[in-house]
């Protein structure tokens, strides 16, 4: 599998070269993702806390929900690293916390089925310079690619090319900003010339059991604007975005289909180590399965999987579907007219599905692509 860590600038060049976008693979209907909140597997700083047995065995639970789709997306609170550099938290703060994971930890992340981590978040630069590029290189060196900021995963599926491009409410070289959302919808549209679907991830919006809501407007917490979820997401679908995944709140949020577009608002903690507070809806989140019209980047159909984390932070599926209930609540809520009907076992439709063609019915998850 071959990685590409490329500019965007240099993923819109990427069709210019000859054999760049070449597929032998048959066309295909449909595009699948399998996607997963934040994912913190341990850490050696400020003191070690490590699962047990050096994480061997800790996805075994959900893997079986990951490991077959086109896509596989997780977002990855801290870096992968080894070494010292000055940490982001240089005095106890009781809202300041920094983590690093360590690199051998990838093979658990290669193991689980994941060709894609976002890198687009708060704590990736907990390490600074030193932490990310080992990061970054980590990833590499293990197949799987990194989204955020200059960082755009490519896969090829059948005929079609897909990018995953990830957003923060930092603007840094590994994230492009949320806040910014003329910015955002350029990029977007940028990433449309060469790339048959574009995905986006987002991290934003407020933090811990009270952030199950989405508000109107832009979300301010511990002092940073966290920005207007909700118009970011359905900007960059109005810019040519075929799905947009956010995770960021730590808890799971509403679910809607605009324009025909799925849009996750939050997935919640997926696994979280011993360093998160996982009592009530924190300890609760889902993998996202969805199919997406191959040529139209549509929301075809789909499922969440519950998922409990037990055992200081470890996923397991949860057989009282806490969180598909809680999704289905929250998104009544939040968005009553969100084109989405979420069934009591997770099943995912759109109110209106688009025109009906060959295999769209075909069981989650799919068949895998190939990373260009």
């Amino acid at each position: 599998m071959k990685i590409f860590m490329m500019s965007i600038t240099a993923a819109l060049l990427i069709m210019s070269i000859p054999g760049g976008a070449v597929s032998n693979e048959q066309p295909r209907d449909t595009i699948t993702v399998s996607a997963v909140g934040d994912i913190m597997m341990g850490s050696t700083h400020p003191d070690v806390k490590l699962p047990p047995k050096d994480g061997a065995g800790m996805f075994d639970g959900v893997e079986p929900f990951l490991s077959d789709s086109d896509v596989v997306f997780g977002n990855l609170e801290g870096p992968l690293f080894d070494g010292e550099a000055t940490p982001k938290c240089q005095n106890p703060s009781k809202t300041c916390y920094a983590f690093k994971t360590p690199t051998r930890y990838v093979r658990h992340l290669q193991e689980a089925g994941f060709n894609v981590l976002g890198i687009a978040n708060n704590h990736a630069n907990d390490f600074g310079p030193e932490g990310l590029s080992s990061t970054l290189s980590t990833l590499e060196q293990a197949g799987i690619q990194a989204t955020g900021g200059s960082a755009v995963a490519v896969f090829s599926v059948g005929e079609k090319r897909v990018a995953v491009a990830g957003f923060s409410y930092s603007m840094s070289p590994y994230s492009n900003s949320i806040l910014n959302i003329v910015e955002a919808k350029r990029i977007v549209r940028e990433l449309k010339q060469t790339h048959d679907l574009v995905i986006v991830s987002f991290h934003g919006g407020a933090e811990g059991k009270g952030a199950l809501r989405i508000p109107g407007g832009s979300e301010v917490f511990l002092g940073e604007d966290r920005g207007d979820v909700k118009a970011f997401a359905r900007a960059v679908i109005d810019a040519g975005a075929a799905m947009v995944i956010g995770h960021g709140p730590h808890v799971v949020r509403a679910l809607e289909v605009y324009k025909g577009k799925l849009i996750a608002y939050s997935l919640g903690n997926f696994l979280a180590y011993e360093r998160f507070n996982l009592e009530g809806a924190s300890g609760r989140s889902f993998v996202l399965q969805a199919r997406l019209d191959a040529d139209t980047g549509d929301f075809v159909g789909g499922k969440v999987i519950s998922v409990r984390l037990v055992n200081e932070g470890i996923p397991e599926p949860d057989p009282e579907q806490q969180a598909v209930q809680l999704a289905r609540r929250l998104t009544r809520q939040d968005i009553p007219n969100a084109g989405i009907t979420i069934a009591g076992d997770g099943t995912l439709a759109p109110h209106r599905p688009p025109r009906a063609k060959k295999n769209r019915d075909a069981p989650m998850p799919g068949s895998k692509a190939r990373s260009r």
